[in-house]
């Protein structure tokens, strides 16, 4: 991980706080837009007895819905441990607890250590993370049939929207950036690790796409 997203700027922006929040929303309103499209799409696919694999779960919705669904079970890794209370919180409610593991590791760098799911989920993940190869690289491995991710669509107003983003974190002196990696290059890397594209769905922001191990 390089020097412009440490330890403690992942903890500031997806903070203890953050994750309550989430929480609240979630409880409330369901999934956001963006989690919706990534369920969605795999119920159409079949999540019966699947195993899961979320990297950056956050607190957990897109696993209790995909449990919910039929999946088997599901492995959380998360960068930071500021989820893990609320996410236990909301495992317990669901009922879905004894189905779930959470761990709190670097996957990019401690990939090695962690089994292989039938599904792998990366949400809005990429963008906070600087070795884009790397990380896609890794999830791609893990995939043995699918592999879904979104990120922001490389537009002109995400570009400026992050630049600014960006300059607002360094003058805060926040040890935090964020990526707009290009999606041609996610997707061609996860090419490379044996997968082929099967969704490429554009949102106004965020971009989800899908890609199946090639048998």
């Amino acid at each position: 991980m390089s020097d412009c997203c440490s330890p403690k700027g992942y903890r500031w922006v997806f903070s203890e706080r953050s994750a309550r929040a989430e929480a609240k929303r979630y409880r409330r309103k369901g999934l956001d837009s963006t989690s919706r499209r990534i369920v969605d799409f795999l119920k159409t696919q079949g999540v019966e007895g699947k195993t899961v694999l979320e990297v950056g779960g956050g607190i957990g919705a897109i696993q209790i819905e995909l449990l919910k669904a039929g999946a088997a079970r599901a492995l959380s890794v998360e960068l930071t441990p500021t989820y893990e209370e609320v996410a236990a919180g909301l495992l317990r409610e669901a009922e879905v607890s004894a189905r779930v593991e959470r761990r709190v590791m670097d996957f990019a760098e401690a990939a090695d250590q962690v089994d292989g799911a039938d599904v792998v989920i990366m949400n809005r993940v990429i963008c906070c993370y600087p070795d884009m190869p790397r990380l896609a690289g890794a999830a791609a491995d893990h995939a043995r049939q699918l592999l879904v991710m979104s990120f922001p669509r490389k537009t002109w107003w995400m570009y400026v929207g992050i630049k600014v983003s960006n300059f607002l974190l360094w003058t805060a002196r926040r040890e935090f950036h964020i990526f707009l990696h290009p999606p041609k290059k996610i997707i061609a890397t996860s090419e490379q690790h044996g997968l082929e594209p099967v969704l490429d769905q554009q949102g106004l922001v965020w971009k989800v796409a899908a890609l199946r191990r090639v048998v």
